[in-house]
């Protein structure tokens, strides 16, 4: 598989590298340079989630890697189900958050912790120390630091903005220790974002630690993405699948990249819709074409409380190669007291949801047509947000196993400011 860098096409690198080094030159962000059409996607579709998956992969991977060890790689990662469940209203919610840190980054960064221990190579020349530096607003640091806790030569450092991510989020992946080190940052999820930035930009830095990072930036997370969007329409009935609308609940955007990434293999979705919070830097440009990122605000949806989301730049590329104009996309956005009145109607329908897929489903409704068939991305299980979840809707939901355990453990985070220079000084010491 090659893979170009958008911001230098100059720089062409594999998969396996581009795995392992994460970002390109001037903090580009790594691209297929081929993305061709599956043969028979309907074959495909009556396949196992894991057989599947596995296929997808090996078609996206070429001769790289052997399709016998994708399908090792896709099977000791997807070890747990993608179901499709039906509202009463009509809609699908596609349900992500049944892997072991109840969210839907569990595919992404289980798959990517088994290409990054695969591709570990060690030589004279080369350290084989890696140390894994990611910034997460909820959902990513549990779904990291649980796929690499205990992998031998791999160190992971999760950033994330102090007081801004939900109680048992923080308590899901600050409580490991071992080779996870938890940083809480003074500053909002895009000042954690732009450190991570900065130490990419940092060569010797690079260099001395062996520096990788597993956002959704880098681009095994996202094809194994892909596979879930397949996922989903094969749970529709035959006589739907082309009519499918699917509304992502959308902060740094891999999520809605992964499907149109999905859609241009060849899977038979009509269109999507970007789903965002008060931070709606996407649906105001979409609108106006105007690019203008306003200060992040902390909402109800605090993974999605992102204003300069990374992966846009790849939706762009994306669609400026297959020729489709970015109008064609939907999008819209919903403040908390619009995503708490969603998530009291989606309780009326007697589906218990969480504030990122309440957005997804509302607008969803919104813009969906008579003739088409609507699907929204449950991205997190309704017990990571209790607190929020409990008193709106005046329940008091159930802690699964997960979260139960690590909710009784102490935090093992540090604090820093958002000062570049403190957190060098923390990853070389």
């Amino acid at each position: 598989m090659n893979l170009y860098n958008i911001k230098d096409n100059s720089e062409q690198v594999s998969f396996a590298q581009a795995v392992r080094q994460g970002l390109g030159r001037e903090q580009g962000l790594f691209f297929p340079e081929q993305l061709e059409p599956l043969a028979d996607v309907d074959a495909l579709l009556d396949l196992p989630l894991a057989e599947r998956s596995a296929r997808i992969i090996s078609h996206l991977l070429g001769d790289e890697v052997p399709a016998a060890k994708v399908s090792e790689l896709i099977n000791a990662a997807f070890t747990f189900p993608a179901p499709l469940v039906k509202l009463k209203d009509g809609t699908y919610a596609l349900e992500l958050f049944h892997g072991p840190t109840l969210a839907f980054k569990d595919f992404g960064g289980r798959f990517m912790a088994q290409c990054l221990a695969a591709f570990r190579t060690v030589s004279a020349e080369k350290s084989d120390k890696i140390t894994i530096l990611t910034a997460t607003s909820g959902d990513t640091g549990a779904a990291v630091a649980h796929a690499f806790f205990g992998l031998e030569g791999i160190e992971v450092v999760i950033l994330y903005p102090k007081g801004k991510i939900s109680p048992l989020q923080e308590k899901l992946f600050c409580t490991l220790g071992g080779n996870i080190r938890t940083i809480a940052i003074d500053g909002d999820f895009d000042a954690c974002q732009a450190l991570v930035k900065q130490a990419f930009d940092d060569e010797a830095l690079k260099k001395a630690i062996g520096l990788n990072s597993a956002n959704s930036i880098n681009i095994s997370r996202l094809l194994a993405q892909v596979c879930y969007y397949f996922e989903a329409v094969a749970q529709l009935p035959k006589a739907d699948r082309a009519k499918a609308v699917i509304s992502v609940p959308s902060g740094n955007f891999g999520n809605l990249t992964a499907g149109l990434i999905a859609k241009a293999l060849g899977l038979p979705v009509k269109r999507f819709i970007a789903a965002t919070n008060a931070n709606d830097t996407v649906p105001r440009y979409l609108k106006t074409g105007q690019w203008e990122p306003h200060q992040t605000v902390a909402t109800l949806s605090n993974a999605m409380d992102v204003s300069r989301p990374n992966n846009w730049p790849r939706v762009e590329e994306l669609c400026r190669r297959k020729g489709w104009a970015l109008e064609t996309l939907g999008s819209g956005m919903r403040d908390d007291v619009q995503t708490r009145a969603a998530l009291k109607r989606l309780h009326q329908l007697d589906y218990l949801c969480e504030p990122h897929g309440a957005i997804a489903w509302d607008l969803l409704g919104e813009q969906l047509a008579e003739d088409e068939v609507g699907v929204f991305l449950c991205t997190a299980h309704p017990a990571k947000f209790k607190e929020s979840v409990d008193e709106i809707l005046h329940l008091d939901v159930p802690l699964p196993g997960p979260l139960a355990k690590h909710a009784e453990l102490p935090l093992l985070s540090v604090n820093l400011p958002a000062e570049f220079a403190r957190l060098r000084a923390f990853l070389v010491g």
